[in-house]
């Protein structure tokens, strides 16, 4: 074993992404191993506005043992081949080298990274896990930002996904804290990160 992870999970738009970026530390992009839109097991919507269209926010729309293969293969290896997947176009678009160049830390970032906790935990490869969290509504407006500026889907879609999630995330937050994490703000969780990475 030459790594752990650093598993940092939350609602979508909580600032996961933005935090792995400040963290200077090789990230896993949990979110690039989510199933093709073409696969027939995607779980889909069954009722409401966006009945039909597939629910992106199921566990089961990822690939829970490919991240965590890819994970094993960081921490005993220092490197692994990982998918690029785009949103926009329902599908992996192609996959490059992660390399960790010797260091001892990966994050693992993602709305279901809550979800490679416990088997990490379990192998002794996890080093921290936190939850970010933010008020639902800077949560919702930065979120369907982000996606309007990324055209990840049509507008009307986004809204209605948006404020689905926001009455959710509350509970999204308890999910994650019962599957391990610590549910800290961005700038908690920063802090968090930075005295791991401190020798005592």
């Amino acid at each position: 074993m030459t790594a752990r992870v650093v598993v940092v999970a939350g609602p979508s738009g909580s600032g996961k992404s933005r935090l792995a970026a400040r963290l200077g530390l090789p990230v896993l992009r949990l979110d690039d191993f989510y199933k093709d839109g073409s696969d027939p097991t995607l779980p889909r919507i069954v009722e409401g506005p966006n009945a039909g269209i597939a629910d992106w926010d199921h566990p089961d729309s990822w690939l829970r043992e490919d991240a965590l293969a890819a994970l094993r293969d960081l921490c005993a290896h220092g490197a692994a081949d990982v998918p690029v997947y785009e949103i926009a176009q329902d599908g992996r678009c192609g996959w490059h080298r992660l390399d960790l160049h010797g260091g001892a830390l990966v994050v693992a970032e993602g709305i279901f990274a809550q979800e490679v906790v416990a088997p990490l935990r379990d192998e002794g490869l996890l080093a921290l896990a936190v939850c970010v969290r933010r008020p639902a509504s800077v949560t919702f407006w930065l979120r369907l930002a982000r996606d309007l500026r990324e055209r990840r889907k049509p507008p009307l879609v986004l809204v209605r996904r948006g404020l689905a999630l926001a009455r959710a995330q509350r509970s999204v937050v308890a999910e994650a804290a019962a599957a391990g994490c610590t549910p800290m703000s961005p700038a908690q969780a920063l802090s968090a990160v930075r005295a791991l990475r401190t020798p005592a």
